[in-house]
């Protein structure tokens, strides 16, 4: 298997596990504006990586293992949950680590960015074939 696949459904897995701490275990260290940020994190990290698992089913369909704009639209969305999500995730526990916010915050905006290039790659992939 390939390692591609292997990191998407790891990723797949701790959108799951964190998601679900979050509701439970975290819930009753975070105010309601918190869980809000705390759950648009676990959205985008699993929109993602369903992208990112779609972005890989395309691939697998190519003639070259992996297409540029296809490889670069898969680790862009590996960055963007990483960095958007994740921050967001320590943003909404902010509480519970002495992580400060004014590292975080300008991290989330570049995670997202991340995840607009992966779209607009695709868009270019199609555009080309």
């Amino acid at each position: 298997m390939n390692i591609k696949w292997i990191i998407t459904f790891t990723l797949g897995a701790l959108a799951v596990g964190i998601g679900a701490f979050g509701a439970h275990a975290l819930n009753k260290y975070m105010d309601d504006y918190s869980k809000g940020i705390f759950e648009t994190g676990s959205k985008y990290h699993f929109y993602h990586v369903l992208f990112m698992i779609a972005i890989l089913i395309i691939a697998s369909w190519q003639n070259t293992k992996y297409p540029n704009s296809l490889n670069y639209a898969w680790i862009c969305s590996l960055a963007g949950i990483i960095l958007f999500s994740g921050s967001l995730y320590l943003l909404a526990t902010k509480e519970l680590h002495a992580i400060p916010t004014k590292i975080l915050g300008p991290i989330t905006p570049l995670g997202g960015l991340f995840f607009i290039v992966a779209w607009i790659l695709m868009i270019v992939f199609f555009l080309r074939k």
